[in-house]
Protein backbone atom coordinates (compact mmCIF):
# COMPACT_ATOMS: atom_id res chain seq x y z
CA UNK A 1 0.00 0.00 0.00
CA UNK A 2 1.20 3.64 -0.78
CA UNK A 3 2.08 6.08 1.60
CA UNK A 4 -0.68 8.04 0.13
CA UNK A 5 -2.99 5.54 0.96
CA UNK A 6 -2.34 4.10 3.76
CA UNK A 7 -5.44 4.30 6.73
CA UNK A 8 -3.28 6.45 8.95
CA UNK A 9 -3.24 8.83 6.09
CA UNK A 10 -7.00 8.66 5.74
CA UNK A 11 -7.73 9.14 9.34
CA UNK A 12 -5.62 11.79 9.84
CA UNK A 13 -7.42 13.63 6.44
CA UNK A 14 -10.42 12.70 7.51
CA UNK A 15 -9.76 14.45 11.20
CA UNK A 16 -8.26 17.37 9.99
CA UNK A 17 -11.35 17.91 7.27
CA UNK A 18 -13.86 17.83 10.17
CA UNK A 19 -11.76 20.19 12.30
CA UNK A 20 -10.85 22.58 9.69
CA UNK A 21 -14.25 22.62 8.44
CA UNK A 22 -15.66 23.83 11.98
CA UNK A 23 -13.11 25.70 12.96
CA UNK A 24 -12.63 27.96 9.42
CA UNK A 25 -16.61 27.26 7.10
CA UNK A 26 -19.03 26.45 10.21
CA UNK A 27 -21.34 29.38 10.80
CA UNK A 28 -19.34 31.81 8.36
CA UNK A 29 -22.38 33.75 8.19
CA UNK A 30 -23.44 33.82 12.06
CA UNK A 31 -23.15 37.26 12.03
CA UNK A 32 -22.75 39.90 8.88
CA UNK A 33 -19.77 41.16 7.91
CA UNK A 34 -18.08 43.67 10.31
CA UNK A 35 -15.49 46.46 10.97
CA UNK A 36 -14.66 48.92 7.68
CA UNK A 37 -12.88 46.66 5.49
CA UNK A 38 -14.73 43.33 5.11
CA UNK A 39 -17.99 44.79 3.66
CA UNK A 40 -15.76 47.08 1.38
CA UNK A 41 -13.59 44.17 -0.21
CA UNK A 42 -16.71 42.07 -0.50
CA UNK A 43 -18.23 45.04 -2.49
CA UNK A 44 -15.36 45.55 -4.11
CA UNK A 45 -15.59 42.26 -5.73
CA UNK A 46 -19.11 42.11 -6.05
CA UNK A 47 -19.04 45.37 -8.74
CA UNK A 48 -15.98 43.74 -10.46
CA UNK A 49 -18.24 40.19 -11.09
CA UNK A 50 -21.18 42.91 -12.37
CA UNK A 51 -18.82 44.46 -14.73
CA UNK A 52 -17.19 41.30 -15.88
CA UNK A 53 -13.88 43.25 -15.33
CA UNK A 54 -11.29 40.80 -13.52
CA UNK A 55 -8.53 43.70 -13.93
CA UNK A 56 -9.77 47.11 -11.90
CA UNK A 57 -11.05 46.94 -8.43
CA UNK A 58 -13.57 49.68 -8.28
CA UNK A 59 -15.92 50.73 -5.12
CA UNK A 60 -19.02 52.72 -6.09
CA UNK A 61 -17.61 52.35 -9.70
CA UNK A 62 -14.20 54.32 -9.38
CA UNK A 63 -10.98 52.77 -9.23
CA UNK A 64 -10.11 51.09 -5.76
CA UNK A 65 -6.24 50.63 -6.05
CA UNK A 66 -5.14 50.10 -2.44
CA UNK A 67 -4.92 46.18 -2.85
CA UNK A 68 -3.92 43.82 -5.81
CA UNK A 69 -6.60 41.84 -6.90
CA UNK A 70 -5.94 38.00 -5.48
CA UNK A 71 -8.85 38.11 -2.58
CA UNK A 72 -11.18 39.41 -5.35
CA UNK A 73 -10.61 37.14 -7.83
CA UNK A 74 -11.38 34.40 -5.19
CA UNK A 75 -14.68 36.13 -4.18
CA UNK A 76 -15.97 36.51 -7.77
CA UNK A 77 -15.59 33.18 -7.99
CA UNK A 78 -17.55 32.34 -4.50
CA UNK A 79 -20.30 34.48 -5.49
CA UNK A 80 -20.36 33.34 -8.97
CA UNK A 81 -20.83 29.48 -7.16
CA UNK A 82 -22.89 30.12 -3.71
CA UNK A 83 -24.42 33.95 -4.46
CA UNK A 84 -23.46 36.78 -3.37
CA UNK A 85 -23.36 36.53 0.40
CA UNK A 86 -21.46 37.49 3.31
CA UNK A 87 -20.63 33.66 3.48
CA UNK A 88 -18.98 33.59 0.10
CA UNK A 89 -17.20 36.98 0.60
CA UNK A 90 -15.72 35.01 3.44
CA UNK A 91 -14.80 31.68 1.59
CA UNK A 92 -11.78 33.08 0.17
CA UNK A 93 -9.93 33.64 3.32
CA UNK A 94 -11.76 30.09 5.02
CA UNK A 95 -10.14 28.13 1.80
CA UNK A 96 -7.01 29.28 1.70
CA UNK A 97 -6.58 28.68 5.60
CA UNK A 98 -7.23 24.88 4.67
CA UNK A 99 -4.92 24.86 2.27
CA UNK A 100 -2.37 26.29 4.22
CA UNK A 101 -2.94 23.53 6.79
CA UNK A 102 -2.94 20.56 4.07
CA UNK A 103 0.77 22.13 2.59
CA UNK A 104 2.47 22.07 6.47
CA UNK A 105 0.74 18.51 6.51
CA UNK A 106 2.38 16.94 3.52
CA UNK A 107 5.55 19.25 3.98
CA UNK A 108 6.23 17.26 7.58
CA UNK A 109 4.79 13.98 6.38
CA UNK A 110 7.62 14.38 3.83
CA UNK A 111 10.38 16.37 5.30
CA UNK A 112 9.34 15.24 9.40
CA UNK A 113 7.22 12.49 9.43
CA UNK A 114 5.48 12.05 12.66
CA UNK A 115 4.85 15.28 13.50
CA UNK A 116 2.34 15.79 10.97
CA UNK A 117 -1.03 15.57 12.15
CA UNK A 118 0.56 17.62 15.28
CA UNK A 119 1.53 20.11 12.59
CA UNK A 120 -1.58 20.84 11.15
CA UNK A 121 -4.03 20.82 13.75
CA UNK A 122 -1.73 23.23 16.31
CA UNK A 123 -1.31 25.92 13.24
CA UNK A 124 -5.03 25.84 12.57
CA UNK A 125 -5.86 25.89 16.62
CA UNK A 126 -4.05 29.05 16.44
CA UNK A 127 -6.41 32.11 17.58
CA UNK A 128 -5.04 34.53 14.73
CA UNK A 129 -5.31 31.32 11.80
CA UNK A 130 -8.74 30.94 13.11
CA UNK A 131 -9.72 34.71 13.13
CA UNK A 132 -8.25 35.75 9.66
CA UNK A 133 -9.68 32.52 7.87
CA UNK A 134 -13.06 33.72 8.99
CA UNK A 135 -12.45 37.47 7.41
CA UNK A 136 -13.62 39.03 4.28
CA UNK A 137 -9.97 40.53 3.87
CA UNK A 138 -5.97 40.12 2.43
CA UNK A 139 -4.44 38.96 5.45
CA UNK A 140 -5.23 35.11 5.26
CA UNK A 141 -4.69 34.52 1.48
CA UNK A 142 -0.79 36.41 1.74
CA UNK A 143 -0.06 34.47 4.96
CA UNK A 144 -1.02 31.02 3.68
CA UNK A 145 0.65 31.86 -0.03
CA UNK A 146 3.58 33.49 1.97
CA UNK A 147 4.00 30.53 4.52
CA UNK A 148 3.29 27.52 1.09
CA UNK A 149 6.44 29.51 -0.57
CA UNK A 150 8.72 29.23 2.39
CA UNK A 151 7.27 26.05 3.04
CA UNK A 152 8.66 25.59 -1.10
CA UNK A 153 11.82 26.92 -0.50
CA UNK A 154 12.55 25.05 2.64
CA UNK A 155 11.63 21.62 1.28
CA UNK A 156 14.10 22.63 -2.01
CA UNK A 157 17.02 23.77 0.74
CA UNK A 158 16.92 20.35 2.33
CA UNK A 159 16.32 17.97 -0.78
CA UNK A 160 17.44 20.21 -4.03
CA UNK A 161 14.46 19.21 -6.15
CA UNK A 162 13.50 21.78 -8.04
CA UNK A 163 10.31 21.30 -8.51
CA UNK A 164 9.83 22.55 -4.85
CA UNK A 165 11.92 25.71 -5.71
CA UNK A 166 9.13 25.96 -8.67
CA UNK A 167 6.64 26.23 -5.87
CA UNK A 168 8.74 28.35 -4.21
CA UNK A 169 8.15 30.98 -7.36
CA UNK A 170 4.64 30.55 -7.74
CA UNK A 171 3.06 30.92 -4.35
CA UNK A 172 5.36 34.11 -3.81
CA UNK A 173 3.81 35.17 -7.40
CA UNK A 174 -0.04 34.86 -5.70
CA UNK A 175 1.42 36.44 -2.28
CA UNK A 176 2.19 39.49 -4.51
CA UNK A 177 -0.89 39.33 -6.10
CA UNK A 178 -2.57 38.97 -2.52
CA UNK A 179 -0.67 41.91 -1.21
CA UNK A 180 2.29 43.14 -3.02
CA UNK A 181 5.65 43.65 -2.86
CA UNK A 182 5.77 43.13 1.22
CA UNK A 183 5.45 39.15 -0.14
CA UNK A 184 8.81 39.02 -1.92
CA UNK A 185 10.57 41.65 0.17
CA UNK A 186 10.05 39.71 3.49
CA UNK A 187 10.64 36.41 2.12
CA UNK A 188 14.46 37.70 0.28
CA UNK A 189 14.87 39.26 4.35
CA UNK A 190 14.38 35.55 5.35
CA UNK A 191 16.26 33.92 3.25
CA UNK A 192 19.35 36.15 3.22
CA UNK A 193 19.40 36.16 7.26
CA UNK A 194 19.22 32.19 6.96
CA UNK A 195 21.63 31.73 4.65
CA UNK A 196 24.22 34.49 6.17
CA UNK A 197 23.50 32.49 9.54
CA UNK A 198 24.36 29.44 7.99
CA UNK A 199 27.23 30.59 6.08
CA UNK A 200 26.01 28.63 3.30
CA UNK A 201 26.26 31.26 0.43
CA UNK A 202 26.04 29.05 -2.03
CA UNK A 203 22.01 28.60 -1.52
CA UNK A 204 21.44 32.60 -2.98
CA UNK A 205 22.50 31.72 -6.57
CA UNK A 206 21.42 28.55 -6.42
CA UNK A 207 17.82 30.15 -5.50
CA UNK A 208 18.07 32.78 -8.05
CA UNK A 209 16.67 30.20 -10.38
CA UNK A 210 16.02 31.57 -14.54
CA UNK A 211 13.17 29.51 -14.80
CA UNK A 212 11.58 30.26 -11.05
CA UNK A 213 11.97 33.87 -11.94
CA UNK A 214 10.20 33.27 -15.22
CA UNK A 215 7.66 31.36 -13.55
CA UNK A 216 7.03 34.07 -11.03
CA UNK A 217 6.85 36.98 -13.31
CA UNK A 218 4.45 34.82 -15.46
CA UNK A 219 2.25 34.41 -12.61
CA UNK A 220 2.10 38.13 -11.32
CA UNK A 221 3.64 41.01 -13.79
CA UNK A 222 0.17 40.15 -16.40
CA UNK A 223 -2.23 41.72 -13.91
CA UNK A 224 0.02 44.43 -12.74
CA UNK A 225 0.85 45.70 -16.15
CA UNK A 226 -2.76 45.59 -17.57
CA UNK A 227 -3.56 47.49 -14.32
CA UNK A 228 -1.26 49.95 -14.91
CA UNK A 229 -2.22 50.15 -18.25
CA UNK A 230 -5.73 51.11 -17.58
CA UNK A 231 -5.16 53.09 -14.49
CA UNK A 232 -1.90 54.68 -14.76
CA UNK A 233 -2.11 56.22 -11.18
CA UNK A 234 -1.62 52.65 -10.02
CA UNK A 235 1.94 52.83 -9.18
CA UNK A 236 1.30 55.84 -7.47
CA UNK A 237 -1.96 54.95 -5.25
CA UNK A 238 -0.47 51.15 -4.97
CA UNK A 239 3.12 51.65 -4.31
CA UNK A 240 4.15 54.91 -3.05
CA UNK A 241 0.61 55.73 -0.88
CA UNK A 242 -0.36 52.27 0.55
CA UNK A 243 3.00 50.34 0.31
CA UNK A 244 5.98 52.80 1.19
CA UNK A 245 3.75 55.69 2.59
CA UNK A 246 1.87 53.85 4.70
CA UNK A 247 5.23 52.42 5.98
CA UNK A 248 7.17 55.10 6.63
CA UNK A 249 3.88 57.80 7.75
CA UNK A 250 0.90 57.36 9.64
CA UNK A 251 -1.40 58.16 6.78
CA UNK A 252 -4.21 56.37 7.85
CA UNK A 253 -4.37 56.64 11.87
CA UNK A 254 -3.15 53.06 12.69
CA UNK A 255 -0.01 54.47 14.88
CA UNK A 256 0.86 52.20 17.69
CA UNK A 257 4.39 51.87 19.77
CA UNK A 258 6.76 49.98 19.01
CA UNK A 259 6.25 46.98 20.99
CA UNK A 260 2.86 46.62 19.85
CA UNK A 261 3.17 43.59 18.11
CA UNK A 262 4.68 41.71 20.83
CA UNK A 263 1.20 41.22 22.95
CA UNK A 264 -0.65 41.07 19.23
CA UNK A 265 2.03 38.01 18.22
CA UNK A 266 1.65 36.53 21.97
CA UNK A 267 -2.47 36.89 21.48
CA UNK A 268 -2.04 35.45 18.16
CA UNK A 269 -0.80 31.99 19.03
CA UNK A 270 -3.39 31.47 21.78
CA UNK A 271 -3.51 28.33 23.18
CA UNK A 272 0.05 27.70 22.26
CA UNK A 273 1.55 30.60 23.63
CA UNK A 274 3.32 29.27 26.05
CA UNK A 275 4.59 26.60 24.51
CA UNK A 276 5.74 28.62 22.29
CA UNK A 277 7.60 31.14 24.62
CA UNK A 278 9.75 27.30 26.16
CA UNK A 279 10.38 26.47 22.36
CA UNK A 280 12.49 29.84 22.47
CA UNK A 281 13.86 30.21 25.26
CA UNK A 282 15.09 26.71 24.80
CA UNK A 283 16.39 27.62 21.31
CA UNK A 284 18.13 31.05 22.42
CA UNK A 285 19.70 28.72 25.70
CA UNK A 286 21.00 26.41 22.86
CA UNK A 287 21.84 29.12 20.57
CA UNK A 288 24.21 30.83 23.81
CA UNK A 289 25.31 27.70 25.31
CA UNK A 290 26.86 25.80 21.77
CA UNK A 291 27.16 29.12 19.02
CA UNK A 292 27.58 27.72 15.47
CA UNK A 293 26.89 24.07 16.34
CA UNK A 294 23.51 24.59 17.65
CA UNK A 295 22.27 25.32 13.96
CA UNK A 296 25.14 23.36 12.64
CA UNK A 297 23.49 19.90 11.40
CA UNK A 298 20.43 19.69 9.14
CA UNK A 299 18.33 19.05 11.69
CA UNK A 300 18.98 22.37 13.44
CA UNK A 301 18.05 24.08 10.36
CA UNK A 302 14.79 23.76 10.20
CA UNK A 303 13.90 25.16 14.15
CA UNK A 304 16.79 28.19 13.36
CA UNK A 305 15.05 28.66 9.80
CA UNK A 306 11.49 28.93 11.60
CA UNK A 307 12.69 30.95 13.92
CA UNK A 308 14.22 33.76 12.02
CA UNK A 309 10.90 33.24 9.83
CA UNK A 310 8.72 34.26 12.75
CA UNK A 311 11.13 36.77 14.27
CA UNK A 312 11.67 38.90 10.62
CA UNK A 313 7.82 39.72 9.98
CA UNK A 314 7.25 40.87 13.71
CA UNK A 315 10.51 42.85 13.38
CA UNK A 316 9.57 44.97 10.30
CA UNK A 317 6.47 45.53 11.22
CA UNK A 318 7.05 46.96 14.12
CA UNK A 319 8.94 49.42 12.52
CA UNK A 320 6.27 50.76 10.69
CA UNK A 321 4.52 53.83 11.08
CA UNK A 322 1.52 51.99 10.44
CA UNK A 323 0.57 49.28 12.71
CA UNK A 324 -2.75 46.83 12.49
CA UNK A 325 -2.91 43.03 13.67
CA UNK A 326 -3.32 41.15 10.92
CA UNK A 327 0.23 42.52 9.61
CA UNK A 328 1.81 40.09 11.40
CA UNK A 329 -0.17 36.94 10.78
CA UNK A 330 2.38 35.45 7.88
CA UNK A 331 4.70 34.54 11.14
CA UNK A 332 2.41 32.67 12.95
CA UNK A 333 2.48 29.68 10.90
CA UNK A 334 6.17 29.72 11.44
CA UNK A 335 5.19 30.04 15.65
CA UNK A 336 3.29 26.88 15.17
CA UNK A 337 5.72 24.83 13.60
CA UNK A 338 8.13 26.15 16.13
CA UNK A 339 6.02 24.66 18.94
CA UNK A 340 5.23 21.42 17.08
CA UNK A 341 9.45 21.00 16.79
CA UNK A 342 9.63 21.52 20.31
CA UNK A 343 7.30 19.45 21.14
CA UNK A 344 8.69 16.44 19.07
CA UNK A 345 11.74 16.67 20.52
CA UNK A 346 10.28 16.90 24.06
CA UNK A 347 8.86 13.16 22.17
CA UNK A 348 11.90 11.89 20.82
CA UNK A 349 13.60 12.53 24.76
CA UNK A 350 11.36 10.71 25.97
CA UNK A 351 11.31 7.58 24.11
CA UNK A 352 14.57 7.60 24.76
CA UNK A 353 14.22 7.85 28.33
CA UNK A 354 15.51 11.24 28.90
CA UNK A 355 12.44 13.01 30.23
CA UNK A 356 9.42 11.06 31.10
CA UNK A 357 7.19 14.07 31.71
CA UNK A 358 6.56 17.72 30.83
CA UNK A 359 7.55 19.82 33.85
CA UNK A 360 5.48 21.07 36.42
CA UNK A 361 5.75 24.91 35.40
CA UNK A 362 5.15 24.31 31.92
CA UNK A 363 1.87 21.83 32.68
CA UNK A 364 0.26 24.61 35.05
CA UNK A 365 0.88 27.59 33.22
CA UNK A 366 -0.67 25.55 29.66
CA UNK A 367 -3.17 24.51 31.88
CA UNK A 368 -4.29 27.75 33.14
CA UNK A 369 -3.72 29.69 29.72
CA UNK A 370 -6.33 27.02 28.31
CA UNK A 371 -8.83 27.92 31.23
CA UNK A 372 -8.50 31.17 30.62
CA UNK A 373 -9.16 30.63 26.53
CA UNK A 374 -12.50 28.87 27.87
CA UNK A 375 -12.90 31.44 30.46
CA UNK A 376 -12.97 34.12 28.27
CA UNK A 377 -14.79 32.97 24.89
CA UNK A 378 -17.30 31.77 27.33
CA UNK A 379 -17.87 34.83 29.77
CA UNK A 380 -17.33 37.03 26.88
CA UNK A 381 -19.95 35.20 24.60
CA UNK A 382 -22.64 35.03 27.61
CA UNK A 383 -22.08 38.78 28.48
CA UNK A 384 -21.72 40.33 25.11
CA UNK A 385 -24.42 42.01 25.11
CA UNK A 386 -23.64 43.89 28.30
CA UNK A 387 -20.30 44.84 26.79
CA UNK A 388 -21.81 46.09 23.17
CA UNK A 389 -24.47 48.19 24.77
CA UNK A 390 -23.12 49.35 28.23
CA UNK A 391 -19.17 48.73 27.06
CA UNK A 392 -18.08 46.94 30.21
CA UNK A 393 -17.82 43.58 31.51
CA UNK A 394 -20.66 42.28 34.20
CA UNK A 395 -20.60 39.25 36.37
CA UNK A 396 -23.53 37.36 36.95
CA UNK A 397 -24.69 33.51 37.28
CA UNK A 398 -23.28 32.90 34.28
CA UNK A 399 -19.89 34.29 34.31
CA UNK A 400 -19.17 32.72 37.69
CA UNK A 401 -20.09 29.16 36.20
CA UNK A 402 -18.01 30.10 33.37
CA UNK A 403 -15.43 30.41 35.57
CA UNK A 404 -15.93 27.52 37.88
CA UNK A 405 -15.71 25.86 34.50
CA UNK A 406 -13.01 26.94 33.36
CA UNK A 407 -10.74 26.05 36.29
CA UNK A 408 -11.96 22.71 36.63
CA UNK A 409 -10.54 22.45 32.76
CA UNK A 410 -7.19 24.06 33.95
CA UNK A 411 -6.80 21.55 36.62
CA UNK A 412 -7.72 18.86 34.15
CA UNK A 413 -5.20 20.10 31.44
CA UNK A 414 -2.78 20.31 33.95
CA UNK A 415 -3.57 16.75 35.28
CA UNK A 416 -3.12 15.31 31.87
CA UNK A 417 0.02 17.34 30.97
CA UNK A 418 1.97 16.19 33.78
CA UNK A 419 0.83 12.12 33.31
CA UNK A 420 3.18 9.83 32.04
CA UNK A 421 0.90 10.25 28.59
CA UNK A 422 1.16 14.09 28.93
CA UNK A 423 2.63 14.51 25.89
CA UNK A 424 0.63 12.38 23.58
CA UNK A 425 -2.53 14.28 25.38
CA UNK A 426 -1.33 18.02 25.55
CA UNK A 427 -2.53 18.70 22.00
CA UNK A 428 -5.79 16.68 22.92
CA UNK A 429 -6.99 18.71 25.37
CA UNK A 430 -5.75 21.63 23.86
CA UNK A 431 -7.94 21.35 20.98
CA UNK A 432 -11.03 20.61 22.93
CA UNK A 433 -10.12 24.04 24.56
CA UNK A 434 -10.18 25.33 21.03
CA UNK A 435 -12.99 23.86 20.01
CA UNK A 436 -15.31 24.70 22.95
CA UNK A 437 -13.97 28.59 22.65
CA UNK A 438 -15.33 28.76 18.82
CA UNK A 439 -18.18 26.76 19.36
CA UNK A 440 -19.10 29.33 22.36
CA UNK A 441 -18.18 32.22 20.02
CA UNK A 442 -20.86 31.21 17.70
CA UNK A 443 -23.45 30.19 19.38
CA UNK A 444 -23.80 32.80 22.20
CA UNK A 445 -21.81 35.76 21.31
CA UNK A 446 -22.48 35.91 17.15
CA UNK A 447 -26.28 37.06 17.32
CA UNK A 448 -25.18 40.20 20.01
CA UNK A 449 -21.85 40.89 17.48
CA UNK A 450 -24.32 40.83 14.41
CA UNK A 451 -27.09 43.25 16.32
CA UNK A 452 -24.47 46.03 17.62
CA UNK A 453 -21.35 45.51 15.17
CA UNK A 454 -22.72 44.70 11.41
CA UNK A 455 -24.67 46.66 8.97
CA UNK A 456 -27.15 43.23 8.27
CA UNK A 457 -29.91 44.19 10.50
CA UNK A 458 -29.94 47.71 9.22
CA UNK A 459 -30.46 46.31 6.03
CA UNK A 460 -33.27 43.89 6.61
CA UNK A 461 -35.36 46.46 8.19
CA UNK A 462 -35.11 48.87 5.39
CA UNK A 463 -35.77 45.70 2.92
CA UNK A 464 -38.78 45.11 5.58
CA UNK A 465 -39.80 48.18 5.02
CA UNK A 466 -39.53 48.45 0.90
CA UNK A 467 -38.61 45.52 -1.28
CA UNK A 468 -38.10 47.91 -4.27
CA UNK A 469 -34.73 49.75 -4.15
CA UNK A 470 -35.19 52.83 -2.61
CA UNK A 471 -32.28 56.12 -2.02
CA UNK A 472 -30.57 55.68 1.11
CA UNK A 473 -29.25 58.70 3.41
CA UNK A 474 -27.18 58.74 6.32
CA UNK A 475 -26.80 61.49 8.81
CA UNK A 476 -24.18 60.90 11.57
CA UNK A 477 -23.12 57.34 10.93
CA UNK A 478 -19.87 55.94 10.70
CA UNK A 479 -18.04 54.18 7.79
CA UNK A 480 -18.17 50.81 9.43
CA UNK A 481 -22.42 50.98 9.11
CA UNK A 482 -21.90 53.36 5.69
CA UNK A 483 -19.62 49.93 3.96
CA UNK A 484 -21.76 47.29 5.06
CA UNK A 485 -25.05 48.93 3.63
CA UNK A 486 -23.42 49.53 0.47
CA UNK A 487 -22.64 45.87 0.33
CA UNK A 488 -26.16 44.83 2.01
CA UNK A 489 -28.00 46.75 -0.37
CA UNK A 490 -25.80 46.84 -3.46
CA UNK A 491 -26.25 50.81 -3.91
CA UNK A 492 -23.98 53.95 -2.48
CA UNK A 493 -25.61 56.60 0.39
CA UNK A 494 -25.66 59.83 0.26
CA UNK A 495 -24.19 61.65 3.05
CA UNK A 496 -26.36 64.63 4.66
CA UNK A 497 -23.61 65.95 6.52
CA UNK A 498 -21.85 66.58 2.73
CA UNK A 499 -25.39 68.33 1.44
CA UNK A 500 -25.88 65.10 -0.60
CA UNK A 501 -29.44 64.92 0.10
CA UNK A 502 -31.03 63.08 -2.16
CA UNK A 503 -34.46 64.59 -4.29
CA UNK A 504 -36.03 61.84 -4.47
CA UNK A 505 -38.30 60.00 -1.90
CA UNK A 506 -35.48 58.13 0.29
CA UNK A 507 -34.63 56.10 3.81
CA UNK A 508 -32.57 57.87 5.98
CA UNK A 509 -29.99 56.19 8.51
CA UNK A 510 -29.69 58.46 11.25
CA UNK A 511 -28.05 58.66 14.98
CA UNK A 512 -30.54 58.48 17.75
CA UNK A 513 -32.00 62.02 18.97
CA UNK A 514 -31.17 64.09 15.67
CA UNK A 515 -35.41 63.96 14.23
CA UNK A 516 -35.32 67.63 14.80
CA UNK A 517 -31.94 68.22 13.05
CA UNK A 518 -32.53 66.58 9.73
CA UNK A 519 -36.00 68.15 9.91
CA UNK A 520 -34.36 71.43 9.45
CA UNK A 521 -31.94 69.94 7.32
CA UNK A 522 -34.97 69.26 4.95
CA UNK A 523 -37.76 72.31 5.13
CA UNK A 524 -40.54 71.43 3.36
CA UNK A 525 -40.35 67.51 3.14
CA UNK A 526 -42.41 65.22 5.42
CA UNK A 527 -40.17 63.67 7.80
CA UNK A 528 -41.60 59.84 8.88
CA UNK A 529 -40.37 57.72 11.78
CA UNK A 530 -40.08 54.13 10.35
CA UNK A 531 -38.41 52.45 13.30
CA UNK A 532 -35.10 52.25 15.85
CA UNK A 533 -31.88 50.04 15.86
CA UNK A 534 -31.28 50.19 19.59
CA UNK A 535 -28.46 47.79 19.51
CA UNK A 536 -26.45 50.37 17.07
CA UNK A 537 -28.20 53.85 18.65
CA UNK A 538 -29.44 54.32 14.77
CA UNK A 539 -33.00 55.49 13.80
CA UNK A 540 -34.72 54.90 10.29
CA UNK A 541 -37.02 57.96 8.89
CA UNK A 542 -38.78 58.24 5.69
CA UNK A 543 -37.96 61.36 3.83
CA UNK A 544 -40.87 62.72 1.32
CA UNK A 545 -41.37 64.77 -1.03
Amino acid sequence: MTQGTNPRTRTDLLLLAAFCGFLFFYGLGAFGLVGADEPRYAQVAREMLDRSDWVTPTLQGKPWLEKPVLYYWQAMLAYRAFGITDQAARLPAAFDAAMLIAAIYFFLRRFRPGSELDGALITASCAAVIGFARAAATDMPLAATFAMALLGWYAWYESRTRVYLAAFYIFLALGTLAKGPVAPALAAVIIFLFVAVKRDWRAIPLTLWIPGIVLYLAVMLPWYIAVQLRNPEFFRVFILEHNLARFSQDLYHHRQPFWFYLPVFLLAMMPWTIVLIFAMVERVRLIWSEGKQAFSSPEDSWPLFLFIWMLVPVLFFSASQSKLPGYILPAVPAGALLVVEYLSARRNEAGRGDDKKLSPLFAAAHGVLCGLLIFTALSASLSAASIAINRHFSWGIRTYSAAVFAAVFAIGVTAAVLSRAGLRLLSRVTMFAVVVSVAAIIRFAAPIIDATQSARPIAESIQAFSREPVPIALFHVNRVQEYGLEFYLNRPAEKYEGGNIPAADHVLVAAQGTQSQVARLVPGRRVSYLTSIPAQKLELYWVGR
